[in-house]
């Protein structure tokens, strides 16, 4: 498991087809905007793009549009087909639930996807994803799994002939028995559920006799046991072998332990094929099938914050060979051409295409221009044409393709028109010196519509998670803090990518090791000092907001400053003790301090927020939101926070929800979210009243 799974990006991709009818939405009475802002219900409201697949011959794109349904509380997804040559877009899948993950069958004719859409003749109230098929001409699409525990991922052998996918492991009758004799409990580092592959077939002949049911849902199982749990996976060229990754249980904190295996598929015989300390993970084939390449920690026991690279194993196993040690920045491998492996990395508030010689270990942009945002790539069989999610600054990332040599992007969606009608605020890159000289800090400068430099904002600075998170110049609709709403009301807004974001090399995600919140507070406060030099700020009227790490920063602010007039703490750590035994990913701890609680508890008190509340200085209105059954950073950091700040008499106010964990992910509890932050920031910093009641 890579870092990227540890913190939120809330600068989503959000695209939309006909979406400019929001605008035209009458404004919500619990949601008013200043004029040429959307209403926190349309921001909500707004469509989003993703994951496009090109098809085998480049003539099609599927993608994913994203859509938010009130009544079930959801943020729903469904298919949708772009002609890469003509404005042409047809919907393709239309049903409760989601649809999404699509992938072409190798010869162009079948789209197969995951739904958790309700299956036939069921009653079933939570239904689990199964793999489904449509034709690519249309029609109905069939169900092609029916697995207890739902499908997790999924991939067509490249001559069609059967699909491999990954699902959890039932409940074994020995868990069910002693759940009917004792109730629910739960063994802490047991019980796991492992996660193993299975195949499909497709077709007695080719993928065209899909149109016959009758010899489909009948899985047969590649991977067993609890040695290992797998994760990403990939065909060989000859559709015989399964290259994977696994680590040796579901914990998150596990994710070091993984390493790369093969599986014939006949027989089921799995070799271990890599075994290096630290994590590896996603393998793809070369061509030829002879060899294998994915990504590595290289051994590093600093995975968290090092750079991750790409190796190279003979497919049978052997000493790996490491081939982008000289790249300074993670390099995440996406396909093996005839001409290189192709990845993808972040380049500052960018992101690119990379490919890298095999041979010669020479590594090329391919995309362009660099001001530029290109992310989940998709090829064409012969590599000519990609598909991707691109965006340059202050637009919403459309569905792209090009050819790949020269690389020509062109939009084959129409994602910005939901903004027809609203005057958004502009964003532009910043840069400042850290307090201690050792690093450029960038940031994302967000200025009102109606910007004029002679006169003096309110300043909200709005802090990303991670750390490893990355603050961009794209637009995308708003979660969790209704920023263009700030912006119509007159604020600046900085979002900082301080010491520890990715995009900035290996030496810039170092800086805050064994400087948590110290550091970090450093660069935000110095790039709020460098706001206020330019005459631009009103200095009596800046507040901080931040999720996850910027949850853990403005706690961090809360109580070791009295510069900030409110702050808002999402989801952040207080105690680093407390988070500590506490969370589900205890290996980030002891690789940012280099220690235990038990080995130095000096830097753990240093780095907590904690230590710094003092009844008298102390004084911050502060906000605090948190999930109920968040496992990353437990409840009782807010609690820590909340009863400390009470104690010293500062202005707080906490908000719990119950059922959600690290993010809060649904529609309805996301409107709270923002709806909690603008008010409070509303009454402290622009003097409306509180709200007694929101909700």
């Amino acid at each position: 498991m890579t870092r990227r799974t540890l913190f939120l990006l809330f600068a989503g991709l959000f695209a939309v087809l006909g979406g400019a009818a929001a605008a035209q939405q009458p404004y919500d009475s619990l949601n008013t905007a200043p004029p040429g802002a959307p209403t926190i219900n349309q921001s909500l409201e707004m469509h989003s793009a993703g994951t496009p697949r090109i098809s085998p011959d480049g003539h099609w794109v599927v993608y994913e549009i994203t859509h938010t349904n009130w009544e079930s509380n959801a943020f729903e997804r469904e298919l949708w087909l772009a002609d890469t040559t003509s404005p042409q877009r047809i919907r393709l899948t239309s049903s409760k639930g989601s649809s999404y993950d699509a992938r072409w069958s190798p010869d162009g004719k079948w789209i197969a996807f995951l739904s958790d859409r309700p299956p036939l003749l069921s009653n079933t109230k939570e239904n689990k994803a199964q793999i489904y098929a449509i034709s690519a001409a249309g029609g109905e699409a069939r169900e092609l799994t029916k697995i207890e525990t739902g499908v997790n991922s999924f991939a067509w052998a490249p001559d069609g002939h059967s699909i491999a996918f990954s699902a959890a492991d039932p409940q074994t009758k020995a868990r069910k028995d002693r759940d009917e004799k004792y109730g629910e409990v739960q063994v802490i580092s047991g019980d796991y559920s492992m996660t193993h592959l299975w195949t499909i077939s497709t077709s007695t002949a080719d993928s065209s006799d899909l149109s016959d049911s009758t010899h489909i849902n009948n899985p047969r199982q590649i991977t067993e046991g609890n040695s290992y749990t797998v994760s990403a996976y990939s065909w060989s060229p000859d559709s015989t072998r399964i290259a994977f990754s696994a680590q040796r249980d579901p914990d998150l904190g596990s994710g070091e332990t993984a390493d790369i295996y093969m599986v014939t598929v006949a027989d089921r015989t799995v070799k271990k094929i890599v075994s290096t300390p630290g994590p590896d993970n996603g393998p793809i084939w070369s061509p030829d099938g002879t060899e294998i390449a994915y990504e590595t920690a290289d051994g590093s026991e600093y995975s968290f914050y090092m750079n991750h690279k790409i190796a190279v194993v003979a497919s049978a196993g052997g000493t790996p060979r490491v081939l982008t040690t000289k790249f300074d920045e993670d390099a995440a491998p996406i396909a093996w051409s005839a001409d290189g492996i192709y990845f993808a990395a972040l380049q500052k508030t960018y992101a690119h295409l990379f490919r890298v010689n095999p041979k010669s270990d020479v590594i090329e942009r391919v995309s362009a221009p660099d001001t530029f945002i290109a992310q989940q790539f998709s090829f064409t069989r012969d590599f000519r044409q990609a598909a991707f999610v691109g965006a340059a600054d202050n637009t919403f990332p459309e569905i792209y393709v090009s050819t790949v040599k020269p690389f020509t992007p062109h939009a084959i969606t129409t994602i910005g028109d939901q903004l027809k009608g609203f005057h958004t605020a502009r964003r532009e890159r910043i840069e400042w010196t850290s307090p201690d000289g050792n690093a450029k800090i960038e940031g994302v400068l967000i200025k009102p519509a109606d910007w004029d430099p002679n006169k003096k904002y309110p300043l909200l600075v709005v802090i990303h998670g991670g750390p490893t998170g990355v603050d961009r110049t794209s637009l995308s609709a708003d979660r969790y803090y209704p920023m263009e709403i700030f912006a119509a009301k007159g604020a600046l807004i900085l979002r900082p990518n301080y010491r520890g974001s990715a995009g900035y090399g290996e030496a810039f995600r170092s800086l805050n090791v064994r400087d948590l919140g110290t550091g970090d507070y450093a660069d935000i406060i110095s790039g709020v000092d460098y706001l206020i030099s330019k005459g631009w700020v009103d200095r009596d009227k800046v507040g901080a907001m931040g999720w996850s790490e910027g949850g853990y920063i403005s706690a961090f602010i809360t109580t070791s400053s009295d510069r900030f007039r409110a702050v808002s703490v999402g989801a952040g750590i207080s105690d680093w003790m407390t988070y500590y035994v506490n969370t589900d990913i205890h290996p980030f701890t002891r690789q940012y301090m280099h220690s235990t609680p038990w080995e130095d508890p000096e830097i753990y008190r240093k780095a907590s927020p904690i230590s710094y509340v003092k009844k008298g200085t102390t004084k911050t209105p502060t906000l605090i939101q948190h999930g109920g059954s968040d496992k990353r950073v437990p409840l009782p950091n807010g609690f820590e926070l909340y009863q400390a700040l009470q104690d010293v008499g500062a202005p707080v106010r906490m908000v719990v929800y119950p059922t959600f964990g690290h993010p809060i992910n649904k529609p309805k509890q996301q409107r709270s979210v923002m709806e909690e932050n603008l008010h409070w920031f509303a009454h402290w910093i622009w003097g409306e009243p509180l709200a007694e009641e929101i909700h």
